[in-house]
């Protein structure tokens, strides 16, 4: 049966007219179109009839044709990683046939997420060139994964051939912004000074506002006020206040006095 009379015989089953199934989401003449085959319904067009009808959207579609050859596939490879068997997952999923528009981003994933669990067992059992074999197949599927994931997998890799792979790393300096400010708001400006001073950016207007507030806690003044000049441009009131502040500890008054009238500006 088409979908078309499918969605009929639904509809005068429950009772209803075409016009008490369209509501306010869809015409008459829509409906009677999609009714009598000469129009395909979208898919949200399809779920809010369906679940006006109290149907499943699968009840209106044919089953085979939206089933993927590699359902069968996912589903015990699904199953395999669920267990923690990350070597049958892997073993599933070699037997994928793609390209297929329904599965290709959840395998990709999957076959990702069980070769980093596979390298990092392989490297707790000092199994390294197997680890790295188990790396490199890793990435020869990335294009849907976050980049979290390569993350991962590159500082594995980075123990395994015990060289530099910072290069290829994502920068940390939002995180190190994030501690530093936390650092700071429970009053340990020399852990926050620590963190900021790991990072790879000096010179954003973020860092050196909060480096600069780990110096004025740290009553070093002179670098405060200098942390804050490079912020200034890009928060002119906030930065006033604390260079008012370091100019005033350092006795530099007619600058206090210019900072001041800045903040009433």
């Amino acid at each position: 049966m088409e979908l078309g009379e499918k969605l009929r015989q639904a509809r005068i089953e429950a009772g209803l007219s075409q016009r008490q199934l369209c509501g306010e989401e869809i015409t008459r003449n829509m409906l009677s179109q999609i009714e009598h085959g000469t129009a395909k319904p979208s898919m949200r067009t399809l779920q809010y009839l369906a679940a006006r009808l109290g149907k499943s959207v699968g009840y209106f579609l044919d089953e085979d044709a939206v089933r993927s050859p590699n359902q069968g596939i996912m589903e015990s490879a699904r199953r395999l990683y669920d267990a923690g068997d990350y070597a049958g997952a892997a073993l599933v999923l070699e037997g994928y046939q793609g390209p297929d528009a329904v599965f290709d981003r959840e395998k990709q994933l999957l076959w990702v997420l069980s070769h980093l669990e596979l390298a990092e067992r392989a490297m707790a059992g000092g199994r390294e060139p197997y680890a790295k074999e188990l790396l490199d197949k890793a990435a020869l599927e990335t294009a849907y994964c976050a980049g979290e994931l390569n993350r991962r997998r590159l500082l594995l890799l980075g123990r395994i051939r015990g060289e530099d792979i910072c290069a290829q790393l994502p920068s940390l300096d939002g995180e190190l912004l994030l501690r530093a400010e936390a650092a700071l708001s429970a009053g340990d400006a020399e852990r926050a000074g620590h963190l900021l001073e790991a990072a790879e950016e000096h010179g954003s207007p973020d860092w050196c506002m909060l480096r600069g507030r780990a110096f004025l806690e740290e009553k070093n003044f002179r670098e405060a006020a200098r942390c804050f000049h490079g912020a200034e441009a890009a928060c002119p009131k906030e930065t006033a206040a604390y260079l008012e502040q370091c100019y005033r500890e350092m006795e530099d008054y007619k600058r206090a006095y210019e900072y001041a009238c800045k903040q009433k500006g």
